[in-house]
């Protein structure tokens, strides 16, 4: 179970008062970008209030994006932003302080290019810079969710959910960690590998054979069996 929030208290209050999560919709505005560090606070106060607990890790933040190259990202946008702000946000929502914009340039700019806007027209690192942006200004949270809106065509808002899955996901799930730890340590410890390379020839040479058959080849150019862990891969 989880309760909308906005940028008033009230989604929040009431997420605290049954000890439930939130899904922060105002997440998606530069206002409620502004009011997520307070917010978690309000669903404390009243967790407390009403003797229940809340945990961050039920606190869902939506996000606006679109992710491929940047100059791509802003092409795709001309295809739905302009509408869906000025016919959407302004004419149907009317949002305080929502004006009409005179075209897409001026759309990105004023949506997606100031400081502390609330949308990502740009590549899978400025999305996943942005995530942890909001990550730290909210305090920390369990979901980050992407919120699908027409401003991009069918087709191109599937290339960018696919570079969203391909690429951002791993990153702010720490999935790459781990083999970004073993391929440090390989780099650190490059000379104790190639000794080790060098000491494993050494055991085979020992070993050559003694009933007198020979190679083809009396001095084989033979590669250490771990070249693979300290020489680059082949294009």
């Amino acid at each position: 179970m989880t309760t909308a929030s906005s940028v008033s208290p009230s989604g929040m209050t009431l997420a605290g008062k049954h000890g439930i999560g939130v899904l922060s919709i105002g997440s998606m505005s530069t206002e409620g970008i502004q009011s997520l560090p307070l917010q978690w606070s309000f669903a404390e106060e009243s967790a407390a209030k009403h003797g229940q607990t809340v945990d961050r890790a039920n606190w869902r933040i939506l996000f606006n994006g679109t992710s491929p190259k940047p100059e791509q990202a802003e092409r795709d946008v001309e295809w739905g932003l302009l509408r869906w702000h000025n016919e959407y946000n302004v004419d149907t929502l009317q949002r305080p302080g929502a004006r009409h914009y005179a075209d897409t340039a001026e759309a990105i700019q004023e949506l997606a290019r100031v400081e502390g806007s609330a949308a990502i027209i740009g590549t899978p690192d400025d999305l996943i810079a942005r995530i942890r942006e909001m990550y730290e200004v909210s305090g920390g949270f369990g979901v980050a969710i992407g919120f699908i809106n027409d401003w991009a065509n069918p087709e191109a808002t599937k290339k960018s959910w696919d570079l969203v899955a391909r690429y951002v996901m791993p990153e702010v799930n720490g999935m790459l960690d781990s083999m970004r730890e073993s391929n440090q340590h390989v780099i650190d410890n490059r000379d104790s590998f190639a000794q080790a390379g060098k000491a494993i020839m050494a055991k085979i040479a020992e070993n050559e054979p003694g009933d007198g058959s020979t190679q083809a080849d009396p001095k084989p150019k033979a590669q250490a069996p771990i070249a693979a862990h300290h020489s680059p891969l082949e294009g």
